[in-house]
């Protein structure tokens, strides 16, 4: 995620299922995912004695409320109709298909607004109810530990503003003239569906989302089907590959869209507002290159496309959504082609670290943002060579070192401030500075293996150290307590920065 002013972010029964997807392989033909559902009878006995109701929250350390215990969920179908654009006034389903880690008695979702029509839990009535944030969901009968059970909600509305508790910016379902757009980091999935919301439990994703002709819908993943009927438009996509639910996007708009492919056939497919002039492709004309250059650096780009979604609204940030990341006209400079490309490159960096290698705690928010900060500096050495990105480095440095408090260190972020400007710019910092204390070689290869480690799942703070000290054979814990939680920036010698 970047933002506009300097980075600053305002961010069952046992049930047998098989799901067979349409389109393994990019071909002519697409063809609707279909779902078997086998029921199984579970035995009283099976349960335990006394089944538990899940937690309300994943414990995490910032926002203790976010997500849910006692189940993971490995699958959310979006069915989505659109009734009226201005009002974004939907009628929709979401369907989960989940497993229980424990003995259920009852379960939640993280949900606002909108009427409730009905859930059920395979197959039958559910008991519920609702407060605040969370809906309480108590299945007909207890759910056994191991049990993969699917939970269909419908509800109807429009979806409520929503202010997210990390930053002091409207999040989730935006309603626009003449559309809607999705930016949901961190906490806004949950204002247009029912959600497990937390960055630990990814699920792959089918979207079915039906508005009115003209308007197109851009989603998550590869587009598999359009279905016209009538004056309206069903379309729908495929997220074959985890997700973070904050990741998750969908929007709504008439777009000019462009095709191309990167030199190793990674595809590549942008939306753009129609109203927009045609100046706004030039900053993504470069992104097959940068796919290319990142999975050098990285390792192979980890999903099926990707892509960029320009809205011809202004609301000062770029977020990464996974496999399209989204922008507001407001991050376009036509005047400054190169500068814009920069953040492109931010944002696409995020497939990898951020998307594919997501926090586990949102603590650990600099693991995104510093690593997309410093893939801006990379690109530029790509482009330009070493002495250019040091002179980024230099750069970077004297702004943290000049508005030491808009930098605090990245290792701690506040609750209230999670997208301040030290996990951007000094998290950014602290991967050059590792770079110059273990050399160039083995500094790449710590990115890989992080990378190849932790792909499809999640990681930590900790978790990157160790991966560090293991390639490097290095002792690097105090250089990581000094480069992420000292109240002063430490000095780099060898650049002679910092240094009286």
């Amino acid at each position: 995620m970047k933002n506009n002013n300097h980075i600053q972010i305002f961010l069952a029964c046992l049930l047998t299922v098989s799901m067979t997807m349409a389109c393994g392989q990019l071909s002519g033909e697409s063809v609707s995912p279909s779902v078997a559902i086998t029921a199984v009878i579970v035995p009283e006995e099976a349960v335990g004695v006394e089944p538990s109701a899940g937690t309300s929250g994943l414990g995490d350390s910032l926002y203790p409320g976010f997500g849910n215990g006692g189940y993971d969920v490995d699958h959310y179908t979006l069915d989505i109709v659109v009734n009226d654009v201005a009002t974004s006034n939907l009628s929709a389903s979401t369907t989960i298909e989940a497993s229980a880690l424990q003995d259920l008695r009852s379960f939640n979702l993280d949900f606002v607004g909108f009427i409730i029509n009905g859930i059920t839990v395979n197959g039958e009535p559910a008991d519920y109810y609702r407060k605040g944030q969370e809906v309480t969901i108590t299945p007909l009968k207890p759910l056994v530990d191991g049990q993969p059970f699917t939970v269909v909600i419908k509800y109807m509305g429009s979806p409520e503003e929503m202010q997210s508790v990390a930053l002091p910016v409207q999040t989730g379902w935006v309603t626009v003239d003449g559309g809607s757009f999705v930016l949901s980091e961190p906490d806004g999935s949950a204002s247009f569906y029912p959600v497990n919301d937390h960055p630990r439990d990814k699920a792959t994703y089918t979207f079915r989302v039906t508005v009115p002709n003209p308007l197109e819908v851009a989603a998550n993943g590869m587009l598999i089907e359009t279905l016209e009927k009538g004056d309206k438009t069903t379309f729908v996509f495929e997220t074959r590959d985890p997700m973070a639910s904050y990741l998750a996007t969908i929007n709504i708009d008439e777009f000019d869209v462009e095709n191309m492919q990167s030199d190793n056939g990674i595809p590549i497919r942008n939306y753009y507002s129609t109203e927009l002039p045609a100046e706004v492709r030039k900053p993504f004309a470069r992104q097959g290159e940068m796919l290319d250059y990142f999975s050098e650096v990285y390792g192979q780009y980890p999903f099926e496309v990707y892509g960029s979604m320009v809205m011809n609204t202004e609301f000062e940030s770029a977020l990464e959504n996974q496999t399209l990341s989204i922008y507001g006209i407001d991050m376009i400079d036509y005047e400054d082609v190169e500068g814009t490309e920069l953040t492109v490159a931010h944002e696409l960096s995020h497939q990898w670290f951020g998307d594919s290698v997501s926090v586990a705690d949102w603590s650990d928010i600099w693991l995104n943002e510093g690593f997309a900060t410093y893939a801006e500096g990379l690109w530029i050495e790509h482009l330009n060579g070493r002495e250019a990105l040091d002179d980024w480095v230099k750069s970077q440095y004297a702004d943290v070192v000049d508005n030491q408090a808009y930098y605090p260190a990245p290792g701690k972020p506040p609750a209230d401030d999670l997208f301040n400007g030290g996990v951007y710019v000094w998290g950014g910092l602290t991967l050059h500075a590792l770079r110059l204390e273990v050399g160039d070689e083995i500094f790449f290869e710590i990115l890989k293996t992080y990378f190849e480690r932790y792909k499809n799942g999640n990681a930590a703070t900790d978790d990157f150290t160790a991966v560090a000290e293991d390639v490097s054979g290095k002792e690097l814990t105090e250089f990581f307590n000094t480069w992420l939680y000292n109240k002063e920036i430490p000095p780099i010698p060898v650049m002679e920065l910092g240094v009286e």
